[in-house]
């Protein structure tokens, strides 16, 4: 695919991108939906759904971007796609949302949640610069995945211990991920496996696509690997929970907004980081160093603005959105 798309004017190049995002999105969607209704027939409870196959399906195009990169050795655009959909999801799409309405912080998000997606950072740090799960520093190695996969199977192990217990005390369970495993249709079990195929290849083309129309434009336009990670593939893979969360927004219904972007950040960093790192090792550059540093500062940020009030302001949600724009100044500047 990468000869016929090098063969290609520009303009189709940038189109072609757009479908490989198409293909992305509509593919988790069909992926998830075909799952869930499966381990619905399966008796799998509600929550346990909610929170590992749907909470997981707004990861996947980050995913197969990172996984399909790791293997063709474009180990800049593995990183700073992960790293850049995180700052988005943080700075931005909260941002952009506090100002259309304030956003309530729930409380578990500022003790639990934000704390651990900033631990998840620092880890992906010590891991890339130290060598300790690989024989070399600045480096992901296969050991570094195994690492981060486990301790995502912890989290997700504990998200629904919690979300159990709480359930079983009567409790009103608001977890990314459930509410919309409850509103979903169950359906048969040929349409479920044909959604099933239908959403994996779609995830496979587009992650390929995507992978290879972003390298081509890279080229095109003497832009780095890390930067088209960060800027155009980091915001084509969020732009679902931008539209989402922007919808929510606008109905006064954004209360799990920023709960959402932290538990996205975190499945972000030890699932797909993790299999792309499990899968082949993936190097780290002086760039993504500092971004992830940067990342770090900027959930530090949102962590004293959800603390504060435990609500996220107009005015903090405009902050955001300029420090956001400056960022992106930055890494196209650097």
């Amino acid at each position: 695919m990468q000869n016929i798309i090098n063969g290609l004017p520009i303009a189709a190049v940038i189109l072609l991108l757009a479908v490989g995002f198409a293909f992305l999105v509509k593919g988790a969607d069909f992926f998830v939906e075909g799952s869930s209704s499966i381990a619905k027939k399966l008796k799998v409870p509600p929550i346990i759904i909610g929170l590992t196959i749907v909470a997981m399906g707004t990861s996947l195009p980050e995913t197969a971007v990172s996984v399909t990169a790791s293997l063709v050795q474009n180990n800049e655009l593995a990183v700073s796609n992960v790293v850049g959909s995180n700052i988005f999801n943080l700075m931005f799409v909260i941002g952009v949302c506090s100002i259309l309405t304030p956003i309530m912080v729930q409380k578990a998000t500022v003790v639990r949640d934000i704390p651990l997606s900033l631990g998840c950072a620092l880890f992906l740090l010590v891991l890339g610069i130290s060598g300790l799960g690989d024989k070399t520093g600045m480096t992901l190695g296969h050991a570094d995945g195994v690492i981060f996969l486990i301790v995502f199977a912890g989290y997700i192990f504990t998200m629904v211990r919690s979300a159990m217990k709480a359930r079983a005390a009567g409790q009103k369970v608001e977890i990314e991920g459930v509410e919309e495993c409850n509103n979903m249709k169950e359906l048969s079990y040929g349409k479920s496996i044909l959604f099933l195929i239908v959403g994996a290849a779609a995830i496979a083309f587009g992650g390929d696509l995507t992978v290879d129309t972003a390298s081509r434009i890279a080229i095109e336009l003497g832009m780095s690997q890390t930067l088209v990670g960060l800027t155009i593939v980091s915001i084509g893979t969020s732009l679902p929970e931008l539209v989402t969360s922007v919808v929510a927004a606008r109905k006064n219904e954004v209360d799990m907004a920023v709960g959402n972007a932290v538990g996205s950040n975190i499945f972000n960093i030890l699932m797909v980081l993790g299999i792309s790192s499990a899968i082949s090792p993936v190097a780290l550059i002086r760039e993504n160093i500092i971004d992830i540093v940067l990342l770090m500062v900027f959930s530090v940020m949102v962590w004293i603005f959800a603390g504060t009030r435990k609500k996220i302001e107009r005015k903090e949600g405009i902050i955001m959105v300029v420090v956001y724009l400056v960022y992106c100044a930055y890494i196209i500047a650097r």
